[in-house]
């Protein structure tokens, strides 16, 4: 008999090709938490399990189209990755206009691992302005946090940036520690969620390797569970169970970073 659809996850991010991040990744990672993901491609990409080569984005007007096509579906949560180009912004944030009081998580995908640079500071400015006041939880690294706040000075410590893109309308910021370790903490990674309400901090062992879309991986998990009705601590909080089982218990390719695996008997949360 056919089972009812799990909470659906419209999911706007680019493809990689290895399967780490992007689309691939979100996918899995939103079927193991229990949702079902519906996938807009914001861009291409040639890249390896180490850097990115080339991103071409997707034409604004085809993301919009696709959206049209599956708008019937009860979409439950939105989740945000690679924005490329200042088009594909306007179009992602038309396509969140059309599902009004659904939570937005958004991974701001600035920088790869390897290096190469994804955005420019007009189009994280235009992120701030357009998109930032859209988003009810960022995801992003320390790298990232700085990034988007060229208002601090260095400085400020990440709490100051946080509340820097909260008053820009964000309803949340998760900082990750992945990237950067705090002082003091080089055997774990913090994340420390800020909102107007309180701060919540958690620590995870930190693994040896390396990993190729963990930040993808974190997010659409937070994704999935807000989509099941889950409240935002919680859903931070059993999303990071998820990332770092799916970590901890990765693949290793030939080449490059490791690969999470986000198998739903493995990374159980």
């Amino acid at each position: 008999m056919p089972q009812p659809l799990p909470p659906v996850v419209l999911v706007l991010a680019g493809h990689d090709p290895t399967g780490g991040a992007g689309l691939i990744a979100d996918s899995q990672s939103i079927s193991a938490c229990g949702g079902w993901a519906v996938t807009i491609p914001t861009a291409l990409t040639v890249q390896s399990c180490q850097d990115v080569v080339r991103v071409m984005p997707t034409d604004a007007q085809l993301m919009v189209q696709m959206v049209d096509e599956i708008a019937s579906m009860p979409v439950a949560a939105i989740k945000l990755g690679l924005i490329s180009h200042e088009a594909t912004l306007e179009a992602a944030v038309a396509i969140i206009r059309r599902f009004p009081g659904v939570p937005v998580v958004a991974d701001p995908v600035l920088k790869a691992g390897g290096g190469a640079e994804l955005s420019t500071p007009e189009l994280r400015q235009q992120y701030r302005e357009q998109l930032l006041p859209m988003v009810d939880i960022l995801t992003p690294n320390r790298a990232e946090l700085a990034m988007l706040t060229p208002e601090c000075p260095p400085s400020d410590d990440d709490t100051a940036r946080a509340v820097a893109l909260l008053s820009l309308g964000c309803q949340a910021v998760l900082v990750s520690a992945t990237d950067d370790p705090l002082p003091g903490n080089d055997d774990q990674v913090v994340l420390t969620l800020h909102s107007p309400d309180n701060t919540r901090q958690w620590q995870w062992p930190r693994l040896p390797e390396t990993f190729h879309g963990s930040g993808c991986t974190l997010s659409s998990a937070i994704a999935a569970r807000l989509a099941d009705g889950e409240r935002l601590l919680i859903a931070c909080e059993q999303a990071q169970h998820f990332t770092w089982h799916s970590l901890s218990q990765g693949y290793q390719p030939t080449s490059g970073q490791c690969l999470p695996n986000r198998s739903p008997h493995t990374s159980r949360f």
